[in-house]
């Protein structure tokens, strides 16, 4: 099914932060989909995940630690950002099975929340997307939820550009 501006607002997404990926998308990438209507998922793993990544830029003088802080607090504490826990039973449960496809349990743990509650994925993460090739991982997929789809920010920004 294409995507276009009318029916994604009815799409739930979530999505990862990562180096590659946050060179791509502007600072306001979650005010800017709430503003599309769309409803914004984190897996509770991803603040982790933030962290560690700015804690590593801090310790290289690249960010002060307070702005780390604040972003990761604007993120715990807004409301239109719905928080999926990492000890939910159907996310651990699909994680465990994505271990067998996937090196990195922490993105296990991210995109099993993402089958189980969300409709598209939304991260630059080459590993992920070449899941998309995989047929174990297309099964599961169809299985859970046949709607998912795995994008990047450009194809977004594409879609919401129509």
């Amino acid at each position: 099914m294409k995507l276009n501006h009318e029916n994604l607002a009815r799409y739930d997404l979530l999505f990862t932060c990562n180096r590659n990926f946050c060179k791509e998308f502007s600072g306001n990438i979650v005010v800017d989909l709430i503003n599309e209507k769309c409803t914004i998922l984190m897996s509770e793993i991803t603040l982790l995940e933030i962290l560690a990544k700015g804690a590593k830029y801090v310790a290289s003088s690249l960010l002060r630690a307070e702005r780390v802080i604040k972003g990761i607090r604007s993120l715990l504490y807004d409301d239109r950002v719905h928080k999926i826990p990492i000890h939910d039973t159907y996310v651990l449960l699909t994680a465990l099975e994505l271990r067998k496809l996937l090196n990195d349990f922490i993105d296990c743990l991210i995109l099993s929340a993402t089958i189980n509650y969300a409709n598209i994925l939304l991260t630059g993460d080459e590993d992920i997307h070449r899941l998309l090739g995989n047929e174990k991982f297309l099964e599961i997929v169809q299985e859970i939820n046949p709607e998912f789809k795995i994008m990047c920010y450009s194809e977004l920004e594409k879609i919401l550009s129509e």
